[in-house]
């Protein structure tokens, strides 16, 4: 049995993911789009990137949406950028797409926050500083306002406040980082992050979903 299990619905560097998991981990790592081989994992990351209604059709037609619901409500969860904003309610993204509504809020583009002449270059790309906003298992070892590499051009914005578990500034402060039990999701791709990503890496690989 894999220990830990990757999301593999067609978009994103999943094999990047997959290696720097098992990089940082004692066990094997699978990217699997069976239904059963990911209810038998320990642990699950859903990474990815592109569009999110292409996200929602590939997971719709894998007939993955309610896997994904039953696997967030059991075991330690890991969602990475575009894996984190299908998490929400809603996304304005492709004139406005409906996730999985796993967390309240909406995804938005930067472009509405910081107005049509704001300088910053959209997409938002590179390293940037996480702030944490609190405690959380994944975050140890970890100093606050560490630098992870960011690639996208929607941030989120959670409807309740306590979810947020870090920011980034970006012209505005944006959630970074969110969970609840045992979800957590980030913005930027730990796998990209060096020391500060594998780290986090590291403790969802160690994780048993409590806070």
């Amino acid at each position: 049995m894999a220990s830990i299990a990757v999301i593999d619905y067609g978009m994103g560097n999943l094999r990047s993911v997959a290696k720097a998991l098992e990089h940082v981990s004692n066990t094997r790592v699978e990217v699997t789009a069976d239904p059963e081989r990911l209810r038998l994992a320990e642990r699950v990351v859903f990474p990815g990137q592109g569009a999110i209604r292409d996200c929602i059709g590939e997971l719709q037609r894998l007939e993955l949406l309610d896997v994904i619901q039953e696997l967030v409500r059991s075991r330690p969860f890991l969602g990475i950028c575009l894996g984190m904003q299908a998490l929400l309610r809603h996304s304005e993204e492709n004139g406005g797409t409906a996730a999985l509504d796993i967390f309240p809020g909406e995804v938005r583009h930067f472009q509405r926050a910081l107005g049509a002449e704001a300088a910053l270059k959209i997409p938002h790309m590179g390293w940037n500083q996480v702030w944490q906003t609190r405690a959380h298992p994944l975050w140890q070892g970890i100093p606050d306002g560490s630098r992870f590499y960011f690639v996208h051009s929607y941030y989120v914005a959670p409807a309740e406040p306590e979810l947020t578990t870090g920011t980034t500034d970006y012209g505005i402060a944006f959630t970074a980082a969110l969970g609840r039990g045992n979800v957590f999701a980030t913005q930027f791709h730990p796998e990209k992050s060096q020391h500060a990503g594998l780290t986090l890496l590291a403790n969802f690989a160690r994780w048993d979903g409590s806070l």
